[in-house]
């Protein structure tokens, strides 16, 4: 997949698709909807919060980053989509995610997560506060999951991936 653009309406479809997850799990919307798909969707790659998604499979790479999400793990669109998304989280913070992910397979979506997330170069962050659902596809079925936040923190020194 190429990186969000005008050339391909920055990826309307697939924000569509979060966004309407979105709405199903939280009954709220994430961005104000436009006319023109995508000009919203243009929107949600640049907002001013980070949103991120990943397939479904035994060890799904991400498939969705927005601009600030790429900038805050230090990744092109390129590489960025092939990270599988156990490698966001360090190696200790596996368990927690794993919960994580159980928790919103169970309930649809949580709106309370927070744990410790590391970029490419290694520097870790606590990401607070962020709304992780389950993505589902025209059928409505689980296609996915996504995750917004809009804050974290800066930690130590850094860290190695899982």
């Amino acid at each position: 997949m190429k990186p969000p653009s005008p050339d391909n309406g920055f990826l309307a479809d697939h924000v569509a698709r979060l966004l309407d997850s979105y709405r199903h799990w939280t009954g709220q919307a994430l961005l104000p909807p436009h006319p023109d798909p995508a000009v919203t969707a243009e929107r949600l790659y640049h907002a001013p919060f980070v949103v991120v998604s990943h397939g479904t499979g035994d060890d799904p790479c991400f498939d969705y980053g927005n601009a600030l999400a790429l900038e805050l793990f230090e990744l092109d669109w390129a590489g960025f989509t092939r990270l599988p998304s156990r490698r966001s989280a360090a190696t200790a913070e596996q368990a927690q995610r794993a919960e994580l992910l159980a928790r919103v397979s169970a309930n649809g979506f949580i709106d309370d997560y927070s744990g410790i997330r590391i970029s490419a170069s290694g520097r870790r962050f606590l990401i607070e506060g962020a709304v992780v659902w389950n993505l589902l596809d025209r059928d409505g079925r689980i296609s996915g999951q996504a995750a917004t936040f809009s804050r974290w923190t800066p930690l130590g020194q850094p860290s190695k991936r899982a």
